[in-house]
């Protein structure tokens, strides 16, 4: 039987939120501990437990047919490799930071200083499109410490909350890129295991757009139906359902999460009473 091989990073957040988009799709991963191999019951799937760093190399030697992973791996190692959708979670930057007491005004303050990073392709790409020359520092491990210990004036690492840099009295001046978990695949599928990338990738789009919306529930006098459907950024037409109440209807729709608070008060002073705003679990369309 034919199955689709994604690599997903072997432990830490990404693998954790890769696991979780996997089983909201409905498949059901059989994880052993220590496991570095491991098969969907449910779906013709096998998941490889690998090094971040490492998986380009393996998508183009054909040991796995995609991959979840940060897309700042890719821009480092793998920009001939495509990419075929984007995941939304695991979102961080790839940042430059000094220490707090140095003081920075642009990059190009940065000239000719020692820069310690383990990302030296895209460090070395984003300071030639400056026109900024640096000595530039590769290091494999934790970067935040070197210009504590005398090794560089600067870094460039991944940053997601700061904390890491705080701790380290570092300040973040260049924001390079951002980044976030995005499928890429293999440069030649089979037909058949393109198929089952069809179906794999047709429940993650699923999932991903239920995570984005909200299902909303609210009653409006009958003569303010017309005014707060025109509020409503939904799917097509709302559902208006007639109460038990007389001249009242309740109106069902489907509006991005992120845009409700915009128009919540709004809907309020036109008359909707009753608000509900419930989670969506999938959204097939």
């Amino acid at each position: 039987m034919t199955k689709l091989k994604v690599a997903i990073q072997k432990s830490g957040r990404l693998n954790e939120d890769s696991l979780k988009i996997l089983k909201d799709c409905g498949i059901s991963v059989d994880n052993g501990r220590e496991q570095l191999k491991a098969s969907a019951r449910n779906f013709p799937l096998e998941v490889l437990y690998l090094r971040n760093g490492d998986i380009p190399q393996y998508l183009r030697d054909g040991v796995v047919d995609i991959a979840i992973l940060g897309e700042n791996t890719l821009i480092e190692k793998g920009q001939d490799l495509e990419i075929i959708e984007k995941l939304g979670f695991s979102k961080c930057r790839v940042s430059i930071a000094v220490p707090k007491g140095v003081d920075y005004t642009d990059i190009k303050d940065l000239a000719g200083k020692r820069v310690a990073t383990s990302y030296p392709n895209t460090v070395k790409g984003y300071f030639d499109n400056k026109g900024v020359d640096i000595d530039l520092h590769i290091i494999n491990g934790s970067v935040e410490i070197a210009p504590n210990i005398g090794l560089a004036d600067a870094v460039c690492d991944i940053v997601s909350s700061g904390s890491t840099l705080f701790k380290n009295n570092l300040k973040e001046v260049e924001v390079m890129l951002k980044s976030e978990a995005v499928i890429t695949k293999a440069p030649d599928l089979s037909s058949e295991k393109q198929a089952i990338l069809d179906k794999l990738q047709f429940r993650i789009k699923s999932v991903l757009r239920a995570r984005e919306s909200r299902y909303v529930l609210l009653n409006a006098p009958n003569e303010k139906i017309d005014e707060i459907i025109s509020l409503l950024p939904g799917m097509k037409s709302p559902t208006v359902l007639p109460l038990a109440e007389e001249g009242w209807s309740s109106i069902h729709s489907v509006m991005n999460k992120d845009k409700f608070w915009e128009i919540i008060d709004e809907l309020k002073e036109v008359g909707a009473e009753g608000i509900l705003v419930c989670p969506i679990e999938k959204m097939v369309l």
